[in-house]
């Protein structure tokens, strides 16, 4: 399990000879407006991808999609040894998407982007989610809070002084996120069933959930810092890895 220094890991350079062996989790940063590289990304996309690219209403959502995918697909063809061109997709019944097929070799990975800020999380054979948010004041709000955050969540939130509560609110945000994409469920996990940490300085952890007993300590959650401005959670099956953080080269 990472302790608090390795979640304030440096963003290194990737090595030449990358690879994600099973006791590690990887997770890499990367800006999503990047011009020069758009064509190449979007000529590796699926037919799939390419369409839903094309229903964006505005350009800059479009592109920042087709980078999102197209470095991913970058990514994943680095640890497999394949092309992106040849790397097929699934999605789970609530959309998480998958390796549908390939020398996958159990790599499992998520992906979540804030305002042109990208993370992409990998492990081996052990589930994963991860959540970036941008911290925007507006957003942060009593009403938010009290339709997706638990009772006793939004009683620790009030209870904080005026000047911690947007960092907690996205604390929490982030932390609850990332647990309902390990999960692969999505909303059908309702985000007011379980509980999380939410004080600046306090340890993440999920606290509660209203499944199995041992379900909170199947689960480890750590904060990263992608960048000013932004909170980050990140929520692996089990605690036999350690973290490695990686920037993609700009």
């Amino acid at each position: 399990m990472p302790t608090d220094q390795d979640a304030k890991a440096i963003w290194r350079l990737p090595n030449a000879d990358l690879s994600l062996p099973r006791h590690e989790v990887h997770v890499w940063r990367a800006l999503l407006d990047q011009p020069h590289s758009l064509t190449a990304f979007l000529a590796s996309l699926a037919p799939d991808e390419q369409e839903r690219a094309a229903r964006f209403l505005f350009q800059k959502d479009r592109q920042r999609f087709i980078a999102a995918r197209g470095l991913l697909r970058a990514i994943l063809s680095r640890y497999l040894n394949v092309s992106p061109y040849d790397l097929s997709f699934g999605y789970s019944a609530h959309g998480k998407p998958f390796l549908a097929s390939g020398p996958c070799g159990d790599v499992r990975f998520n992906v979540s982007h804030s305002h042109g800020l990208a993370l992409f999380a990998f492990a081996r054979e052990r589930d994963l989610g991860i959540d970036v948010e941008q911290m925007r004041l507006e957003v942060a709000g009593q009403r938010i809070a009290e339709r997706f955050f638990s009772v006793g969540e939004v009683t620790a939130l009030r209870g904080l002084p005026a000047d911690q509560q947007t960092e907690a609110f996205f604390n929490c945000w982030t932390r609850k996120e990332a647990y309902i994409k390990a999960r692969g469920e999505g909303l059908s996990l309702p985000l007011d069933q379980f509980d999380v940490s939410l004080a600046p300085g306090q340890p993440p952890a999920l606290l509660r959930t209203g499944m199995a007993a041992d379900e909170a300590s199947r689960w480890s959650m750590i904060e990263l810092a992608p960048a000013a401005v932004y909170k980050a959670a990140l929520v692996v099956e089990g605690h036999d890895w350690q973290l490695r953080c990686w920037q993609w080269p700009d």
